[in-house]
């Protein structure tokens, strides 16, 4: 087994430590345990099962540092691994931005970690299989996804004493679900910390639907338009512009969050008022570890609200040349939704086009934010408060932050790859051509 308790990976890190003759030493040890199964043309392809553990140790004399990793623990190798990573320091050029390892800190206890999930057995992983391939065949639908779960532990402890542990589990699914005669798809994805949450058989309707639905798409102009984005097809948009919320790029005037002639946008409106972003560790829908990489304990903290920037992510280093305290990045965000239902978004809107999902998201403009991309695998035209038919799919030129600014209307929130974003309501969203791709 590759999960270590918190007392047998400290036992295993002290031992290590204790043939370090560097400055400093830090030690990250993590290990994983995972499952999983795929199926394509209705029929299950591979399954398997996946056990990972390695110890890394990062020595430094000075600002020169040196990194080697090692997958056995017992002395011998331990000490292999510690000698490896202090002869490659002692080679290494000095880092002008080396910050020595943190003094202990203290840390939430995490909430990521569910027996349920860690249990999961291959008929289980056979069922989620049955769960899709059935209903799907005796729909015309072809269906293929993949579900994979995992638990897992990581620890880390350095020469000043810090020493910190958490323990995790994950389920995730995703399907493609397509029309036999090649016009229609359908597609959902869905992820938990607690299997307990999930349904693969209401997931594979989902995407058994939206394929029956999206069969001999529409070709219609390309345009401005009012859409709701599913939450699938607005977190890679609202993932990006999470990334500009770094202090260094704004302040270097590499980013969105710069201002022209110099600083940042830090305490300015960007977006709708409406628009309030945050990060949780202990979330009870979206938990994350409670410290970060550098051993930083991760806290609460808001990003925008009332559509006004209210932190920036500053490092260890950039926060210690600023002479401000370090703000970590976050591990995932919390956007607040509203009471709306998908199908309340859809009755209360005239003409506009819902769309599942984005993909093949590029930057065009880092200064803007301003991505393109595709839509797929199931983009409606709407009318009169109801689905009229399905259309083709077209590629966009959006930014997230002009999208949040042309908000008309917040759903309910839904989990997405570790995030809570509801679903969403905008108007003037460009559409720049067509695309054939079902």
């Amino acid at each position: 087994m590759a999960i270590y308790t918190k007392e047998e990976a400290k036992q295993i890190m002290e031992k290590a430590l204790s043939f370090s003759t560097a400055d400093a030493c830090v030690i990250n040890i993590s290990g994983s345990e995972s499952g999983n199964i795929r199926y394509a043309r209705n029929t299950v392809s591979t399954s398997g099962h996946r056990s990972n553990q390695t110890l890394s140790v990062q020595s430094s004399f000075g600002k020169k540092s040196g990194t080697a990793t090692i997958d056995e623990f017992d002395d011998e190798s331990l000490k292999k691994v510690v000698r490896r990573a202090e002869e490659l320091a002692k080679l290494s050029p000095e880092n002008p931005e080396f910050m020595a390892p943190l003094a202990p800190q203290k840390y939430d206890e995490y909430l990521t970690f569910k027996e349920t999930t860690a249990n999961i057995t291959p008929e289980y992983r056979a069922g989620v299989a049955s769960s899709s391939i059935e209903p799907a065949a005796a729909k015309d639908i072809t269906a293929a996804g993949f579900f994979n779960d995992s638990s897992g532990f990581s620890a880390l402890l350095n020469s000043k004493g810090l020493f910190a542990y958490n323990k995790s589990t994950n389920a995730s699914f995703t399907v493609t679900m397509r029309s036999n005669d090649g016009t229609g798809s359908g597609w959902v994805t869905r992820d938990f910390n607690d299997v307990n949450k999930f349904d693969a058989s209401e997931a594979s309707k989902v995407a058994i639907d939206k394929a029956t639905m999206s069969r001999e798409a529409k070709a219609i102009e390309p345009g401005k338009y009012t859409v709701i984005l599913e939450p699938a097809a607005s977190v890679g948009l609202l993932g990006n512009m999470a990334s500009a919320f770094n202090a260094r790029t704004a302040d270097e005037g590499r980013s969105f969050m710069s201002k022209e002639g110099g600083g940042t946008k830090l305490g300015e409106r960007i977006v709708d008022e409406r628009v309030n972003i945050w990060s949780d560790p202990l979330h009870p829908e979206v938990p994350t570890s409670t410290w970060n990489s550098a051993g930083q304990p991760l806290k609460k903290t808001t990003w925008l609200e009332n559509g006004i920037v209210k932190n920036l992510a500053y490092s260890r280093y950039w926060a210690k040349e600023k002479g401000v305290d370090p703000v970590p990045s976050p591990r995932g965000f919390i956007m607040q939704g509203g009471d709306a239902s998908l199908e309340d978004l859809i009755k209360g809107t005239k003409k506009g086009i819902l769309v599942t999902r984005l993909w093949y998201i590029r930057n065009v403009d880092p200064q803007t934010l301003l991505y393109t991309g595709l839509t797929r695998d199931g983009t409606f035209y709407i009318e009169n408060g109801k689905i009229k038919y399905p259309v083709k799919n077209f590629r966009f030129n959006e930014s997230p932050v002009i999208m949040l600014n042309n908000l008309e209307k917040l759903g309910k929130q839904v989990r997405i790859n570790g995030n809570l974003i509801p679903y969403m309501k905008i108007r003037d969203f460009t559409f720049t051509s067509l695309s054939d791709a079902v």
